[in-house]
């Protein structure tokens, strides 16, 4: 897909594998964000008059692009802060399980809240591990990413939909924030309850919006406690104490949450399907690569599925050499992490294996 160059400009001086840290600006958002912001500056408060229908619309196409109504798709600046509104909904004498060195903006804002916690283990057994401890310790709420941020870890949604059917008093909630954008994903048909994501990764949204996805059913069960005066503002809010009401209780930058409607509208145009299929391409001929040369973890290399972030073995040095021959990774954990996107190619493979 070597034509999205153009489309991420970035992308002609620097080998960028660093999607799991920050996705890109493409030409398309750009464009969007010159002429909201144009429209702003000549037009001033008469923009935002139709603030509440333009925000509605990004809420539909959300909703559209990931199967969930229109009605239970909150906007949020970003998933830490939906995340932490939700678990003020959540009793305190409820049980959660987490995941052991999860994404901290999963763990750490359950902990400080004083919930019964316990735990499973991340490694090759993963699913294996969160159903013994279903079992075993009998959670009200599973806590999780979907994909863990460091080692690249995915989980099987396959075996959610089955534990939810297994369980199905157990709240699933879910960060797709290192995953939302890679592949179709139809969450109404999902075993998962809440999803919420910041899209300033895999969707190539920028920065300062995100979303969050609710089953319908899971909306009557949980009464959050923050609100403000947009709890009641647009469509599917006009009624007091809704669920996405009391996500978003105060005012949506327009920029920011038109910027992800106009990633969904690139990915749309490029098309999932061929996205999915880059992507799959790139990760299968990555994990042969590293893990002939040794550079992947045991665990991983256990694994039946991955998804295309990886942590390869790397000191300083490597690492210094990389940034050096302007490749763009991340040191995170024991190693250093690069992530493919559906704009990177064989070549920046090729390039990455040549140089380590």
């Amino acid at each position: 897909m070597k034509n999205l160059k153009k489309e991420f400009p970035v992308t002609a001086n620097y080998t960028h594998l660093n999607t799991a840290g920050s996705g890109l600006l493409s030409e398309t958002l750009l464009d969007f964000r010159q002429n909201h912001d144009l429209d702003y500056l000549v037009m001033g408060s008469l923009l935002k008059n139709d603030q509440d229908s333009f925000l509605d619309k990004v809420r539909k196409d959300v909703g559209a692009f990931f199967n969930c109504n229109a009605s239970y798709v909150a906007l949020v600046p970003n998933f830490s802060i939906g995340f932490n509104a939700v678990l003020e909904g959540i009793p305190a004498t409820h049980k959660i399980l987490l995941l052991e060195e999860d994404y901290p903006s999963i763990n750490w804002p359950v902990l400080s809240r004083n919930f019964n916690v316990c735990y499973a283990s991340i490694n090759e057994h993963l699913e294996d591990n969160i159903q013994q401890a279903i079992e075993k310790e009998h959670p009200d709420v599973l806590c999780l990413s979907l994909v863990q941020y460091i080692s690249g870890i995915r989980i099987d949604l396959e075996f959610l939909k089955a534990l939810k059917s297994k369980f199905p008093k157990l709240l699933i909630i879910a960060d797709g924030t290192q995953y939302c954008g890679i592949e179709s994903f139809d969450f109404e048909n999902s075993g998962i309850d809440i999803l919420g994501a910041s899209a300033y990764k895999w969707l190539n949204a920028g920065y300062g919006n995100g979303f969050f996805l609710i089953k319908q059913e899971t909306a009557l069960q949980i009464e959050l406690k923050t609100t403000g005066f947009n709890s009641i503002r647009g469509k599917y809010k006009e009624a007091q104490n809704t669920f996405i009401g009391k996500l978003e209780p105060g005012h949506l930058d327009t920029l920011a949450q038109g910027s992800l409607q106009a990633a969904i509208g690139l990915i749309k145009r490029v098309g999932q399907h061929q996205i999915t299929t880059q992507i799959d391409i790139l990760k299968t001929k990555a994990f042969e690569q590293f893990a002939e040369k040794g550079l992947l973890d045991s665990v991983v290399l256990k694994r039946k599925q991955h998804s295309s972030i990886f942590n390869i073995r790397g000191d300083q040095k490597l690492f210094e050499k990389l940034n050096n021959n302007q490749i763009i990774c991340s040191q995170r954990g024991e190693g250093i992490r690069v992530s493919f996107h559906y704009f990177n190619s064989q070549d920046d493979l090729l390039k990455l294996s040549k140089l380590i």
